[in-house]
């Protein structure tokens, strides 16, 4: 099932300070990689492609114009009229201009993927689905850190089934933009 020019690709706090953490990232490479899969597919159909940075206080990881907090390189740079929002909260619509800017394109449906599984993906699905947003998380583009005795492996896969309750849940492989 493809998707048209109502849907925008979302990449979310990939920024290099998330991948220098003590405890590596899950599945840190295959993440990047599906994203630039995901990043092809999109710029190939002509979606629209928004990504989120996160900003966080002086002194911290992801302090606003550090090295840390600008959008890992590996990830296709993003294009002239790729759209990026700043972001303090995981939410990535809370007092930001993400829905004002959805809403001038004729976005209805969005695809997310990016960091962290358990914080600012399920907080941005969330609040998506309450907007009215048709969501689709891609399961295997998402990630995050292990927590407590839970494993990073655990955490993504107990919130692809909770996603799974309220927006549609795909493999990198099932995404079709056209």
């Amino acid at each position: 099932m493809g998707m048209s020019k109502d849907t925008a690709l979302m990449v979310i706090d990939v920024q290099k300070a998330m991948f220098e953490e003590a405890e590596p990232l899950h599945a840190a490479d295959q993440l990047l990689d599906r994203i630039n899969v995901l990043l092809a597919k999109a710029r190939e159909s002509q979606i629209n492609v928004i990504y989120v940075q996160h900003n966080e206080a002086e002194g911290t990881p992801l302090q606003t114009n550090t090295p840390g907090w600008e959008i890992h390189s590996a990830v296709t740079p993003p294009a002239a009229q790729d759209l990026i929002i700043q972001k303090r909260e995981p939410d990535s619509f809370y007092e930001t201009n993400l829905q004002q800017e959805l809403a001038a394109k004729g976005i209805k449906k969005l695809v997310l993927s990016g960091l962290q599984t358990d914080y600012c993906i399920n907080a941005t699905c969330r609040r998506a689905v309450e907007l009215g947003y048709d969501v689709t998380v891609v399961k295997d583009a998402h990630s995050t850190f292990g927590q407590g005795p839970l494993t990073a492996e655990q955490i993504i896969e107990q919130h692809n089934d909770a996603f799974g309750i309220f927006a549609k849940v795909k493999d990198t492989s099932a995404i079709e933009f056209s």
